[in-house]
């Protein structure tokens, strides 16, 4: 590790925590309903008068949940039949036709869900109206949502004896219209200066400067490969003088695409593709972007509870995972593949499905911060990653995304494994667990272990789905242990809503878009309602002072036992099916290197 590397480390997280600190301010001035300035107040007045909301009436965790679900199960229909139409619809000057019925589906829930999973090419798929109105809005929608729950939880952490949560009309509303959009217009325009492009224009033919010559396979008049007599298909050379250059209104979907923690990227390349991200800077700034509100949101915890001990805390060990994991990895891709260094003495690193204009510091350090939070954008392919590297990345998901994570699903999900992290200190002294006052009991331990363990349910469950059945295996494009870890990655990005992939899977399939569309559904959902339920059971108790037996929920030892049990979570959980992919395609390289 050189002192550049952790200088730009260094820079990166100091300007992180400048940007975060404001912002979680402001945003905790929105969950209390303080300090909002007069014309904001009419502007979400005006809006609740239209949609017939009255924003003084406060609900109950369950009606709080309810209206959760029902809004974005109208996010899925709204896209589903967006994309099934879009044939139809303008602003769509590609032509595109509707998109089959299970890649629909699944890129329906799965933009609701905040997951971004891909099984298509952005840019020979989706018209401009089925990008704008369905999945930037869902963009904005589904990190909304994340930051609804997490509202939620706070106030039931910090209510005494309440029987609300608080309104999630106003909540949806606020987080969309004062925090998400307007960062997203200063991102956007920022992002135009950059080079990223934002029009309605058709695609683009331009004159290469020399012909390019390349090999395809040759079809019959159905459009069938032809087939050799071995039968393998047959191979013809192709001359071409043009290329075509996708246009469309990339800026405004690049800018929430990573506020929001997103990662669905308007073109198949995501954010290696230069009309996304087209600088060194904007490289810089998205990274800033992915993990903003994040941060933003353990301070705003601070500011709520009244003790901004609790949020430092909290953000301190997602820091120190985080740093420990992003050193493996730059370690690893900083190292050359070992049989590639027997064969070529000049291999020193991995630059296999690097972007070559940011290098592997960058390349390494955006895989961890897009797979430590839900974001999922790439600029690296992780099918090329060392096996460590992908041992990093899976496990980045595989932790429940607390490191960081999504917008709003981080902190909940982190303020779940402190819940947990107190029974257990509880049970080993002997006394009731509290956290910040209130008494965690047994429903509420009930809850937690519903949303703990319904992800590696999820996830180990659609795995064995997946291998023990012929379209399952079909898509893998690697045999052995790294096509295991392309499985693996695929069902731990649905399950944890991240969205990104190895990149080598053929999951485009009636198969995979179903299989993996109700994983995400249900890896979502499956913790947002216990969450909600929490917030629910733990508003309706009193808040007892501290006392002698209280443990102290911040400082280095709550930490410790935070990030101890997150690891130890996740570790028995995931370790063996870990063994069977990268671990066990490290020790071969290794063994076949020497």
């Amino acid at each position: 590790m050189t002192t550049l590397i952790l200088m730009k480390w260094s820079l990166f997280f100091i300007t992180l925590l400048i940007l975060a600190y404001p912002l979680g301010c402001w945003i905790s001035c929105l969950a209390e309903d303080t300090r909002i300035p007069l014309f904001l107040k009419r502007i979400e007045n005006a809006i609740y008068r239209l949609i017939g909301v009255e924003a003084s009436k406060h609900m109950g965790w369950f009606s709080y949940t309810k209206a959760l679900l029902l809004f974005n199960l109208l996010g899925v229909f709204s896209i589903y039949m967006l994309q099934r139409f879009q044939g139809s619809l303008p602003f769509n000057p590609q032509a595109f036709s509707a998109v089959s019925a299970d890649s629909a589906f699944n890129t329906a829930i799965s933009f609701v869900t905040n997951t971004n999973w891909q099984g298509y090419a952005g840019e020979s798929t989706m018209s401009y109206l089925t990008q704008m109105l369905g999945l930037t809005v869902q963009n904005f929608l589904s990190a909304a949502t994340g930051i609804t729950v997490v509202f939620a939880l706070i106030r039931g952490l910090t209510s005494r004896s309440a029987q609300t949560i608080g309104n999630f009309w106003v909540d949806i509303t606020r987080s969309t219209l004062f925090i998400l959009l307007p960062l997203s217009m200063v991102i956007a325009t920022f992002m135009m200066g950059q080079g990223v492009i934002q029009n309605l224009d058709a695609y683009k033919t331009v004159s290469l400067l020399e012909p390019v010559e390349y090999s395809q396979a040759k079809t019959d008049a159905k459009g069938q490969p032809v087939l050799d007599a071995k039968g393998n298909p047959v191979q013809e050379k192709v001359t071409t003088k043009t290329q075509t250059l996708a246009m469309g209104p990339v800026a405004s979907q690049e800018a929430i695409k990573m506020l929001g923690t997103n990662g669905g990227g308007f073109f198949n390349a995501n954010s290696a593709h230069p009309f996304e991200n087209p600088t060194p800077l904007s490289n810089w700034i998205q990274m800033l972007s992915i993990l903003l509100i994040p941060t933003a949101l353990c301070f705003t915890f601070g500011h709520l509870v009244k003790d901004n001990r609790q949020g430092w805390t909290l953000l301190g060990a997602m820091i120190l995972i985080f740093i420990a994991m992003l050193t493996v990895i730059t370690q690893a891709e900083q190292s050359a593949n070992p049989q590639l260094h027997a064969a070529i003495s000049s291999a020193t690193t991995n630059m296999e499905g690097k972007e070559t204009r940011f290098g592997i510091i960058e390349s390494s350090l955006f895989a961890a911060i897009t797979t430590a939070t839900s974001c999922g954008a790439v600029i690296a392919m992780h099918d090329s990653l060392m096996p460590l590297g992908g041992f990093i990345t899976l496990g980045f998901m595989q932790l429940g995304e607390v490191v960081f994570g999504g917008v709003g699903s981080g902190l909940y999900g982190m303020l779940i494994m402190a819940i947990l992290a107190v029974f257990i200190a509880g049970l080993m002294i002997g006394r009731t667990p509290e956290y910040l006052g209130k008494k965690i009991e047994a429903y509420e331990m009930k809850m937690v272990s519903i949303a703990i363990l319904a992800t590696p349910l999820l996830l180990l469950g659609g795995l064995s789905i997946a291998v023990l059945t012929d379209a399952g295996k079909a898509g893998i494009s690697n045999p052995g242990a790294h096509g295991f870890s392309q499985l693996l990655y695929a069902l731990s990005s649905a399950a944890n809503n991240n969205g990104s992939a190895f990149g080598g899977l053929s999951a485009n399939t009636p198969f995979f878009n179903s299989l993996l569309a109700i994983v995400m559904w249900l890896g979502r959902f499956l913790i947002i309602v216990p969450v909600l339920a929490i917030a629910g059971s733990l508003a309706a108790k009193k808040k007892l002072d501290a006392h002698a037996g209280t443990m102290p929920t911040h400082g280095m030892l709550f930490m410790v036992l935070l990030i101890g049990t997150i690891l130890i979570v996740g570790a028995l959980t995931y370790i063996p099916a870990l063994a069977l992919g990268p671990i066990a395609e490290h020790l071969t390289i290794i063994s076949k290197g020497h």
